[in-house]
């Protein structure tokens, strides 16, 4: 088996079918398997693919697990060589998968590649991730993106060949299994966020890289969505801590005072552009209603 392609699924039916109708028009010459791991849907999505895929393997969840304890289920008994960690969201374009398999084959020093994410027009999402750390923290990221390509690539740029980056966004992933045998699975304290970047670094301190394969196209039909709510912004806060104890356990005290300065920075900053715009600005309105609801939370501890 070359490849064992795992699908994450929690009540998103439609998009889960278009996902699963992509792997099986664009995936050829390829020996490949597909999981299901289900979170407890209640939306029909298990009896759909159940009638439409039955070739589908499906693991139903009695209640929902997250993203790395799911998936964790479908690679531990997994047969391929290979694993691709795929999004609901996503819907592989011709060619992507063969793309990204062969580059893995031609680099074997390779742990986890990723490809090129796209909005539904075309344009190109952030497909690839750096390790959280205290220079982004202090810094804008998109400024040291502009400042600092080499150190931060990003969507603004054009690649025309694979690069080496510190992680990649996880709404497809392609994992070496004899990686996964080195470093271990999924770190399931992680319910949501920060996975495959406590992943990738994992890899790193291992010695294996994280590449980007710019030639791979994939949809990401709802990649810019996320996280844009309190709950989701909270859970990524929650993974983003989890990240820095594990990894930076004597500095992970100043990674979070430094993330409540920044809420701080952004309430001020919101708060003046209220009054400057007289209330009348939505977006400012709802910006700075969303960093005071975080900035509570921190400020009770984080509940």
């Amino acid at each position: 088996m070359d490849i064992s392609i795992v699908i994450v699924n929690w009540n998103t039916r439609e998009l889960l079918l278009d996902c699963l109708a992509s792997v099986y028009a664009t995936v050829r010459d390829v020996r490949f398997e597909v999981f299901l791991v289900d979170n407890a849907s209640s939306d029909g999505s298990v009896e759909a693919v159940r009638e439409q895929y039955p070739q589908v393997n499906i693991i139903q969840n009695e209640k929902n697990l997250g993203f790395a304890a799911a998936n964790n289920k479908a690679l531990r008994i997994m047969q391929g060589k290979y694993a691709l960690l795929l999004n609901t969201d996503t819907v592989l374009t011709e060619g992507a998968l063969a793309t990204l398999l062969r580059y893995m084959e031609n680099h074997e020093e390779v742990g986890m590649a990723c490809a090129q994410l796209l909005n539904a027009d075309g344009t190109k999402q952030n497909s690839i991730a750096n390790f959280p750390s205290l220079l982004g923290l202090l810094c804008n990221e998109t400024v040291l993106r502009l400042l600092f390509p080499g150190r931060f690539p990003s969507k603004r740029q054009e690649y025309r060949a694979p690069i080496e980056v510190e992680s990649c966004i996880g709404a497809c992933l392609m994992v070496r299994k004899a990686v996964m045998d080195a470093v271990g699975l999924l770190d399931e304290r992680y319910f949501f966020f920060m996975e495959e970047t406590d992943w990738a670094f994992a890899m790193h301190k291992a010695g294996w890289k994280s590449c980007f394969v710019p030639g791979a196209h994939i949809y990401h039909l709802q990649g810019q969505s996320a996280g844009h709510n309190v709950r989701a912004r909270i859970m990524f806060y929650r993974a983003r801590y989890q990240y820095f104890r594990k990894w930076f356990p004597q500095t992970w005290p100043l990674h979070g005072f430094l993330i409540v300065v920044r809420l701080l920075i952004n309430v001020l900053l919101n708060g003046i552009g209220l009054v400057v715009t007289l209330g009348l600005h939505g977006g400012i309105r709802g910006r700075l209603a969303l960093y005071l609801q975080l900035l509570s939370w921190h400020l009770r501890g984080c509940p």
